[in-house]
């Protein structure tokens, strides 16, 4: 029982009107002030002098038991979400894979724009050395000279394609 209520005062007062003397009994008389006549006094409430004492409950040794429908249920409710995120993942996966394709694309050409730069500045880089006044400049430097009409054997295959047949022997 966590409450019990209690009266302070005799069951009779509450009754009685507060200007009403106290009647002359032995258990009230020891208990009851004299009333004193207050013109601004307000009515009483009622049951106000009723008093609810409430006993502090001390639940530090209760163990809870465990509840194995409680349990089944939660897997159930868990399977399910599992279920649903899964289908909604199925659902968004290609929009998200022609989202992230496009971004590569876009890479890749951005890429493929600066390679061509890059060999286009290759290719002017590479004419610049191999020209032929550069070259007749730096001769010198390293004792170059240009060979002589008699120094230079010029292989021009004749012109029956046998370069073309890979080794292949006319005598048979």
């Amino acid at each position: 029982m966590a409450t019990l209520a209690t009266y302070l005062r005799t069951p009779i007062s509450v009754f009685r009107d507060r200007n009403e003397k106290p009647t002359k009994t032995p258990a009230l008389a020891r208990t009851a002030a004299p009333a004193v006549a207050d013109s601004m006094a307000l009515t009483p409430l009622p049951n106000d002098d009723i008093y609810f004492y409430s006993k502090r409950i001390d639940n530090t040794r209760l163990v809870r038991q465990a509840d194995t429908q409680v349990k089944g249920e939660w897997s159930a409710i868990l399977g399910v979400c599992v279920a649903a995120l899964l289908i909604a993942c199925m659902m968004i996966a290609p929009g998200v894979a022609g989202v992230l394709d496009s971004y590569k694309i876009q890479d890749l050409k951005h890429e493929q724009a600066l390679l061509r730069n890059e060999q286009r500045k290759l290719i002017v880089d590479e004419e610049r050395l191999i020209n032929a006044a550069r070259l007749d400049a730096l001769a010198p430097q390293h004792n170059l000279a240009r060979p002589g009409a008699d120094q230079v054997i010029r292989l021009q295959p004749k012109n029956n394609h046998s370069f073309a047949l890979n080794g292949f022997n006319k005598s048979r």
